[in-house]
Order: structure tokens, then sequence, then C-alpha cells
């Protein structure tokens, strides 16, 4: 696989695919980069998952054989969703996006709240200033 031409909206480049795990090299995985455990899980686990249930009795030993395959026609079928949406983004003018992320940002400001006057035994809430406190008439 190496001295293919890629095109260039490849995720993967060539030079690093010859170090890919060859479960995502023989499945042609593009834009979905799954590493060693992943695919050691994809491949492996779904070969043991369905030795386990073939020796449950829950499906037939075909499950060992079939169970691998339609687990790598998922992996590839996502890759290719991710590269209609990849695809898809990229067509997206520069401005859209742009005006999409200034609708998208949050605002952070202060809201008006209206108080209304509470009245709870011993406190008293109020929207106004409380005024000081009158002094007595120095002649009393």
């Amino acid at each position: 696989m190496t001295g293919t031409s890629r095109p260039g909206w490849a995720t993967i480049p060539v030079d690093e695919e010859r170090y890919r795990p060859l479960y995502a090299r023989l499945l042609r995985l593009r834009f979905v980069n799954p590493g060693g455990v992943l695919c050691f899980l994809f491949f492996e686990g779904a070969i043991a998952l369905a030795v386990l249930l073939a020796l449950a009795e829950l499906v037939t030993w075909w499950a060992v054989l079939v169970l691998p395959v339609v687990v790598a026609a998922m992996v590839k079928l996502n890759d290719m969703v991710a590269a209609v949406v990849v695809r898809s983004a990229a067509l997206v003018p520069e401005q859209e996006r742009d005006r999409f992320r200034r609708q998208m940002e949050p605002v952070v400001g202060r809201a008006r709240v209206e108080w209304i006057s509470h009245t709870v035994t011993g406190v008293v809430i109020t929207a106004d200033p409380v005024p000081p406190p009158r002094r007595a008439n120095p002649s009393d």
C-alpha cells in the first residue's frame, strides 16, 4: 500500500499507513483510526464473543465466522459515514461557519430582576435602599 496516492481530505498520511494495525489497513479505513487495542477488540473480541455464544448454544457455530465479518462491515460503514460528514462540512463556506459560531456563543450578562417586597416575620426585603434611621429630636 505504499506509494498509493490518497485524496487531499484523507486524514491518515501515506507515511503513517504502514504503522497502522492490520485490521485498519485491510478495511482501508480513512477517517476512523482505531488503535491496536480497539482493533484487537473488534476482531478477536468478536470471535471470542461468537465462540462464547456458540458454546452456550445461543447461536450456531456459523456465528464464529459471521460475527467478525458483521463487525468489520459496521466499522467500514462508520468510516464511510465519517467521510460523508467531513466532505459536507468542507463544502460549508467559511462565512457560514463564522455566522454559526457567533450564533452559538453563549451570551453572559446581567439580567434585570424585579424585586417584590415580601414580609416574613422579623425580615423585610425591599429593592429600595434603606434610609438611615432618623435621630430623635434633641429637644425630646
